[in-house]
């Protein structure tokens, strides 16, 4: 059987897609930069097989697709410019790389809203919003997946990780011990996914390129407001958590970084279009919060 080619697969969300394929029996190709690290070394011990490329080299892509059915794509920012076009770069060399060597099946991850979606928020076309760049780079890459001519493809949209709570996150701080200081409105809910479910989704459009093909799939388990997350985890920790509702100014002057104001007022306003249902119409299962949180933060 022809093999898979994961890119991140020492991350999160390629990590998730690269064991839920070999959990299928599906070889995979993980791309790493350095095969000595201890994730791409738990790789192998799981049956992956390891090729070192660098998605800033797109000749290294090329000779890390040959010969594989499909490309499982993930690109992030450069976190040291977030204004470079690093990630657009890279999803594109991939895609290239792919074409060039005959890949069949490209599933790329993006992000929950990217497309038409963001660029119907209000104030888009008036430059209300400071994450201009990191939503075009977003949308820019889908655009060049669904272009390129592949014989199937997919793009994945997942919400806001619920792995982002554990431990400190630039969204939540450190929320076990202070609680969480957010500036959401009381009633927004927000739309979360466990990265499993993620791996799940990636592995299941492998399994069935046909269902999945020309699909962009928003991808939740759950749409809570902060209060019902704190009640939950509540529940789950036998402890209190708590999740007051503060003004971002408020929110600031209790340790949220002042970056993140603009974040919680696009969730505030504009939303997630994900929702779990788009996922079941799939036939795919998703996590609840609670289950999630039982199983990782207990």
């Amino acid at each position: 059987m022809e093999p898979v080619l994961v890119t991140g697969a020492t991350g999160k969300q390629g990590g998730a897609v690269a064991r839920a394929l070999l959990a299928a029996g599906t070889p995979v190709r993980a791309l790493v930069r350095d095969p000595q690290t201890e994730p791409a070394k738990a790789l192998t011990t799981l049956g992956a097989d390891l090729v070192v490329a660098d998605l800033n080299d797109p000749a290294s892509l090329e000779v890390a697709a040959t010969g594989v059915r499909g490309v499982f794509s993930i690109q992030i920012a450069d976190l040291d410019n977030l204004a470079s076009d690093a990630e657009v770069v890279r999803g594109r060399n991939l895609v290239a790389a792919a074409r060039a060597t005959g890949v069949r099946q490209f599933v790329h991850t993006s992000v929950s809203g990217a497309g038409e979606y963001h660029r119907s928020a209000p104030g888009w076309t008036e430059g209300r919003w400071p994450q201009t760049h990191y939503w075009e780079s977003k949308a820019a890459i889908d655009e060049a997946v669904r272009g390129a001519g592949f014989e199937t493809w997919t793009v994945l949209k997942p919400s806001t990780f619920m792995e982002n709570l554990i431990g400190w996150s630039y969204m939540f701080g450190n929320w076990e011990r202070d609680g969480f200081v957010t500036a959401f409105r009381a009633d927004t809910r927000q739309s979360w996914v466990a990265v499993q479910d993620i791996g799940a989704a990636g592995a299941a459009a492998f399994a069935d390129p046909a269902r999945f093909h020309g699909v962009d799939l928003e991808l939740a388990g759950d749409r809570l407001t902060m209060t019902e997350v704190a009640a939950i985890l509540t529940d789950v920790l036998g402890r209190d958590i708590t999740a007051p509702v503060y003004t971002p100014e408020e929110a600031v002057a209790r340790g949220m970084l002042p970056m993140m104001v603009p974040m919680h007022e696009w969730t505030d306003v504009v939303g997630s279009p994900a929702r779990p249902e788009h996922a079941h119409a799939y036939g795919l299962v998703t996590t609840g919060l609670r289950e999630w949180a039982a199983a990782n933060l207990s």
